[in-house]
């Protein structure tokens, strides 16, 4: 994406410590690993010298102050590219919980604030709380992407990781983007099952079910601007057809709409503006 990269560990050191100059103190972290890497169960997520492991642990060593918050899923690590353990073409989603929760302890060994899953398994946000007390991590935040949507937004994010699924889409497990009400309830039971955060994603054309959730929900409320719509943005910006200031009054959609946190490709830009 326009501004985007993927970073080796040691120049990953030097981008959290501008983003920290700047006044930024958490990041999101995705890992891109090799297709020989890949299989069905997803083994080198729990690897604890994966890539994703090194590098929670080497932004905590340089900079234990920044909150390190992981992506807990399997398509960036599946032969197939969808979320979950395939069989045939079925998602088989109790076996993937059982991987996520594993996931998370890995994480969570190697030092992370908040593990994020974001694959829309029934259950495993209370698979992974549980998972994470037995092990002694009772204090790693659960943001869940409760609310995520099968969305068209997403391609540029896909292209970088290359985790496009490798057949049919992902409409069986994210949720049907006409459908407003089965937000709320996959919210509710997602806190009922011990989520400390909640997500919503997209963000921008979305903005209604931020302010749903926001109405019913007392818990951190945090949306994704997800790379679409960076990256539509961003195109308009750099070819004069908006001016940056759009970027400012987008967001400032997103937190009127309820959104306590934004998950953004502009925070540095934003950062820059606002300062």
């Amino acid at each position: 994406m326009p501004g985007y990269f993927r970073y080796s560990l040691d120049l990953l050191v030097e981008r959290v410590k501008t983003l920290q100059n700047l006044g930024l103190r958490s990041v999101l972290l995705f890992a891109k690993v090799s297709d020989s890497l890949r299989d069905n169960k997803g083994t080198e997520a729990t690897n604890p010298n994966g890539l994703m492991q090194r590098a929670i642990r080497v932004i905590k060593k340089s900079f234990p102050e920044m909150l390190v918050i992981t992506d807990v899923a399997l398509d960036p690590y599946s032969s197939f590219g969808h979320d979950g353990i395939v069989d045939g073409e079925e998602i088989l989603n109790d076996n993937t919980v059982e991987i996520l929760s594993k996931i998370s302890v890995s994480h969570s060994e190697a030092g992370v604030d908040v593990v994020a899953p974001s694959d829309m398994m029934d259950g495993r946000v209370l698979a992974i709380r549980e998972a994470l007390d037995k092990a002694n991590y009772r204090n790693v935040g659960i943001m869940s992407y409760a609310v995520k949507y099968a969305s068209n937004f997403y391609g540029p994010f896909r292209n970088a990781l290359d985790s496009a699924p490798g057949f049919g889409d992902k409409n069986t497990y994210q949720m049907d983007f006409r459908n407003r009400r089965e937000a709320i309830r996959e919210t509710l039971l997602d806190i009922e099952e011990g989520a400390d955060m909640i997500m919503i994603k997209p963000a921008g054309v979305y903005l209604d079910i931020i302010r749903d959730i926001s109405d019913v929900v007392h818990l951190p409320i945090l949306a994704y601007q997800v790379s679409g719509e960076y990256a539509m943005t961003k195109v308009a910006i750099e070819k004069g057809y908006l001016s940056q200031t759009v970027i400012y009054e987008q967001l400032i959609s997103i937190k009127r709409a309820g959104a306590n946190s934004i998950v953004t490709y502009f925070a540095e830009e934003a950062t820059k503006i606002l300062q």
